[in-house]
């Protein structure tokens, strides 16, 4: 019952890797021929019957093939899997292309975000610094108008110190400090608006990150990329590699498995076409194993030396120790005649 399970759970995984790989070999090979698709389609069903048919036949029929057919077929074997295997390269590639294009134009979108802010981070750089001039100047301009209200003077005829209003630059100080002020308010706003843009533009680029994570299909092979230090499209093309180097010719294998499984099923004929009786596994006889009489010859002797301590007559003693001397004898004989193996 093992058996059967066996051959028909590896007919069944032969059958289904065989037309899976069937199907993405002809629907590759379509794609690579896309002008002459139906064609190539039933050139390639047919491909991939004839391989699953030789592979058999060169199992079944080997020592009755002859040396040149036996060269071809295995040849053709090969060159099949080959095509096989190239028309599922070129069915993954493509899928690949598709998702790396995608993976690029969003990495764009997210670069040309980050010019963006690099460029607001400049402008806002450059208004910080003008607002701490701007700042300072503020400050001695404030210091001016609270020290220079006032200049005095000695008079030369009189000798006496006179004090004036220093009207003008009081004017002057005055009116580069509004206009300090305002354009310092101004710089504030400004930079206000950059904060608020700057934070927009992060929070659209981590937007963009999140949806490009949750619907990218290459999350996998950037992983190994990043961890490995390579391309992206060189870690996926080692995986496609590794795909079509087993795929194909774990069918062929699985079909050579299936056939030799079931040959083994089949019953067994002799030289005049008659079913050979199965034969029962043989079974080992046991192997004689020798008897110990020790035990008992301790216990016989056992028993006569407490007779003898008995106080009995002679001739009671006698009588009661005669069998026991008879199987004592009797027992070390059986001893000596026993066989070691």
């Amino acid at each position: 019952m093992k058996e059967k399970f066996l051959s028909y759970f590896l007919l069944f995984c032969a059958v289904g890797l065989s037309a899976t790989a069937a199907y993405y070999s002809v629907l590759g090979l379509s794609v690579l021929f896309a002008s002459v698709a139906i064609p190539v389609m039933v050139m390639g069903s047919f491909l991939e019957i004839s391989k699953i048919a030789i592979a058999t036949y060169l199992h079944d029929q080997w020592k009755k093939t002859y040396t040149g057919l036996k060269i071809y077929l295995t040849t053709a074997l090969v060159i099949l899997s080959f095509i096989t295997s190239l028309g599922i390269y070129g069915l993954l590639t493509t899928g690949f292309q598709e998702n790396i294009a995608k993976m690029n134009i969003s990495d764009k979108q997210i670069a040309n975000v980050e010019v963006k802010k690099k460029r607001f981070d400049d402008i806002k750089t450059e208004l910080t610094a003008e607002k701490s001039t701007l700042d300072k100047d503020i400050s001695q301009l404030r210091n001016a108008l609270s020290t220079n209200t006032t200049t005095q003077s000695v008079d030369r005829k009189t000798g006496q110190v006179t004090t004036k209003a220093n009207t003008g630059n009081r004017k002057a100080f005055e009116l580069q400090l509004k206009e300090a002020q305002i354009r310092r308010d101004t710089i504030s706003s400004k930079i206000d608006a950059l904060n608020d843009s700057i934070i927009n533009l992060d929070v659209q680029v981590l937007n963009m990150e999140s949806e490009t994570e949750l619907g990218n299909e290459l999350g996998a092979v950037k992983y190994v990329s990043e961890l490995t230090g390579s391309d992206v499209k060189d870690v996926a093309n080692w995986f496609i590699l590794l795909i079509i180097f087993v795929f194909d010719p774990l069918a062929i294998v699985l079909v050579i498995a299936t056939n030799q499984a079931f040959n083994n099923l089949k019953p067994k004929f002799n030289i005049y076409s008659e079913p050979k009786p199965i034969e029962p596994e043989p079974t080992l006889e046991p192997e004689p194993q020798p008897i110990d009489h020790s035990v008992k010859i301790a216990q016989i002797t056992q028993e006569i030396n407490k007779i003898q301590r008995s106080g009995a007559t002679g001739r009671k003693i006698a009588a009661a120790i005669e069998p026991l001397q008879q199987r004592l004898r009797n027992l070390k004989k059986d001893d000596e005649n026993q066989i070691t193996y």
